[in-house]
């Protein structure tokens, strides 16, 4: 479906575009696109990466970035703020602003508000609408935007942006939004403790089975008996804290001498060379493969190729913590048995000993002898991975969660929905 030539346009804000690790994004983009929505995206950084999701190149939305740092583009930051001098939500912007910087004197903040002031100049009067992907950052450019402009918006909050922001921030964004969405129940359940329960509802990202081959008829019955043919452990992630790596590297190094296995991750991240270091001191480099960041069809290939997923989550000293992590979904969908801690939003999708197998997230020697059970089990392997699956294809696909959001983004830019024409 093409977009209405006479549609009011939403602006999708994001903080990064395109990013592989947040394909959820993209898949949430291509399908309201596909579906007829006239949408532009809007970035706070650059791309940082080479490799591209085949869904970023399908996507046809016009992309413009934001100065990523006001000193880089000082002569767009200026106009900008001139032009903004101007509007009637000038001074209501200063002054959300300043208390803002008054509880949180940081450069950040002063940079937020140089993009929303270039956003506010740039943006084109058709577009009458903001939805921001985060609660933290974006949504303070777009918060500001809105305020300068009079423009209406909305909000998708994730994990991080809802487990390190502050309470008073969140309660006053919330307050300013039209309403937004979140991924988890355990976020709706903080959101909605701090704004009215109506106003934030509980939209699974899903997973658009269509993007994905077929589940493998069978994997070979590996058990970690033999040393020519070891049994393949894969995790996808970055390399921050909140990850649990580093109780992986521990978990694999007390796995039992007997046991025949390699282990590859996928994602780049700060952590990268700490973890490759810890499994050369725990003596098991040789059996480890750190491969970077990797574009989604390697990573299906490497998926369809495994015995058993990873994810070990836990929350970072800095509070912050995953979501449900698409990447378990995309195990699920080529029917891999999958590990993961009790963690986040992870057993709203796995539940113990039914689709997988969680454990305590930071429990190292948990870990550990999970995966050295289900290593020396390939029947039960199987089972495990079919039922995941079963339960993706059922409870968790793309298609609601995209009406709820088509629907209500329909609503804020009077462009209702139209009904497929009867031949």
């Amino acid at each position: 479906m093409l977009p209405s030539k006479t549609a009011r346009r939403i602006a999708i804000v994001v903080k990064g575009y395109p990013r592989l690790s947040e394909t959820f994004i993209a898949q949430e983009i291509l399908a309201l696109e596909q579906r007829g929505l006239a949408l532009e995206i809007w970035s706070l950084r650059h791309p940082t990466e080479r490799a591209v999701h085949p869904m970023h190149k399908a996507i046809k939305a016009r992309v413009s970035y934001l100065p990523e740092y006001l000193y880089e583009e000082p002569l767009r930051v200026l106009r900008g703020a001139f032009w903004s001098l101007g509007r009637k939500g000038f001074g209501p912007t200063i002054r959300a602003f300043w208390r803002d910087l008054k509880r949180d004197f940081t450069a950040n903040r002063v940079r937020r508000l140089g993009q929303a002031f270039v956003m506010a100049r740039e943006m084109p009067e058709e577009v009458r609408h903001l939805h921001v992907h985060y609660l933290h950052t974006p949504a303070s450019v777009v918060r500001y935007a809105a305020l300068l402009t009079g423009r209406s918006w909305t909000f998708s909050a994730h994990a991080k942006d809802i487990w390190t922001t502050p309470d008073w921030e969140k309660r006053e964004k919330m307050e300013e939004a039209l309403w937004g969405v979140t991924c988890t129940a355990q976020g709706a359940g903080n959101l909605q403790s701090l704004s009215r329960p109506d106003k934030v509802a509980l939209v699974y990202h899903g997973l658009d089975l269509s993007r994905f081959p077929a589940a493998p008829e069978s994997r070979p019955a590996r058990d970690g008996s033999d040393p020519l043919d070891p049994v393949r452990i894969v995790s996808v992630g970055r390399a921050v804290a909140k990850k649990g790596f580093g109780d992986l590297i521990q978990a694999l190094a007390a796995l039992p001498q007997d046991l025949h296995w390699r282990f590859a991750h996928v994602g780049g991240g700060e952590l990268l060379n700490s973890l490759k270091k810890q499994a050369q001191e725990a003596g098991i480099a040789d059996k480890v493969a750190f491969l970077g960041s990797k574009a989604q069809p390697d990573i299906i290939a490497l998926l369809r190729e495994a015995d058993l997923f990873v994810l070990p989550s836990k929350e970072a000293k800095s509070g912050d913590r995953d979501g449900l992590p698409n990447v378990i979904m995309e195990a699920a969908s080529q029917g891999l048995a999958i590990v993961a801690t009790d963690f986040a939003g992870i057993p709203e999708f796995i539940r113990n000993d039914v689709e997988g197998v969680l454990v305590p997230p930071g429990d190292w020697a948990a870990l550990s002898n999970a995966l050295n059970l289900l290593a020396r089990d390939p029947a039960q392997r199987d089972a495990l991975g079919a039922a995941a699956f079963a339960r993706l294809r059922r409870d968790f696909s793309m298609e609601g969660g995209i009406d709820v959001l088509e629907d209500r983004l329909r609503a804020v830019t009077d462009n209702a929905r139209k009904e497929p024409e009867r031949v």
